[in-house]
Parts: structure tokens; C-alpha cells; sequence
């Protein structure tokens, strides 16, 4: 890593104790950088905000998006305090960052009473069989807004 890199992830990391010692949510931290600028800030919220998906990735890229005014962090890059869990790997494939740096992994975080590996291990079950069962519900009309979108000539695809 570079002098800058390092930089940026201790800055992510002072946002994880920061959140964590103001009773915000976890031990978790995390920004957004394009071309060397912060553009996102977030540390978990979850406790303050009773919010399950205020993560801090979550919370920085909603940050970072507002600041570019646009649903994509292209050409950026996240710093993580730690490793993103399952909700937050996928908001980041949605974002489409660049690439990912993160300091602690998520056996790290199992240690620390956070353990995500109950989601890693629901992800191949067929979704009526999970935990928290899914039933897929045949609904009239449901199609059809799929095929309303596919016909739409001035979508913007994300």
C-alpha cells in the first residue's frame, strides 16, 4: 500500500472507533475516495439510527453517491475497517467501485462478536429450506412490470 492508501485507511478506521465510542453502532468504518479526494464518509450506525442496513459501508456509499449526484462510485475506491459483510458485498457490487481495501477480515469479526457466516451459509440453500423461509409467490401483474420495463425506451439501466 501507499503512504496515501495507508492514509485513507487509518481514516476509515479512526471513523470505526469514533462511531463505536459515541454509542452510534459496532466497530466498523469505512470511505470512498475518487482521485485522491474522500468523497464518502460512514461508520456503523446501526444502535443510533435503528437502522439493520446502516452499516458503514452502506453509510459511505450513500454518502459518496450524494456527493457525485449519481447511483455509481466508478473509478473509486472503498477503504473498510473491515471486511464487508454480506449486505455490504453486495451494495458494493451494485455501487461498482473500482476495488475494495479492508483491514480486518470477517474472521476477525467473528472473533469480536460479529459473525456473518450463518448468511454465507444460507446463500446455496434453496430459499424455502432457509432459516428464514422464502416463498415465492405467484402473483398476476408481477411479469408484467418486469416486461413494462424491458419495452421502457428511456430506462436508465444501472
Amino acid at each position: 500500500m501507499t503512504e496515501q492508501q495507508r492514509t485513507f485507511m487509518e481514516m476509515a478506521i479512526s471513523l470505526a472507533k469514533e462511531g463505536m465510542s459515541s454509542g452510534k453502532g459496532g466497530p466498523f468504518g469505512c470511505i470512498v475516495v475518487k482521485e485522491g479526494v474522500v468523497i464518502g464518509k460512514g461508520n456503523n450506525s446501526v444502535l443510533s439510527t435503528n437502522d439493520p442496513t446502516a452499516h458503514a459501508e452502506i453509510m459511505a456509499i450513500r454518502d459518496a453517491c450524494k456527493s457525485l449526484g449519481h447511483f455509481q462510485l466508478e473509478d473509486c475506491e472503498v477503504y473498510s475497517s473491515c471486511e464487508p459483510c454480506p449486505m455490504c458485498l453486495g451494495a458494493i457490487y451494485w455501487a461498482r467501485p473500482k476495488r475494495v481495501f479492508f483491514a480486518n477480515t470477517r474472521k476477525d469479526a467473528a472473533n469480536a462478536g460479529f459473525d456473518d457466516d450463518f448468511i454465507y451459509q444460507e446463500l446455496p440453500i434453496a430459499p424455502e429450506n432457509r432459516k428464514i423461509p422464502m416463498i415465492h409467490f405467484k402473483q398476476n401483474g408481477a411479469k408484467e412490470v418486469f416486461q413494462m420495463w424491458i419495452d421502457k425506451p428511456d430506462k436508465k439501466i444501472y
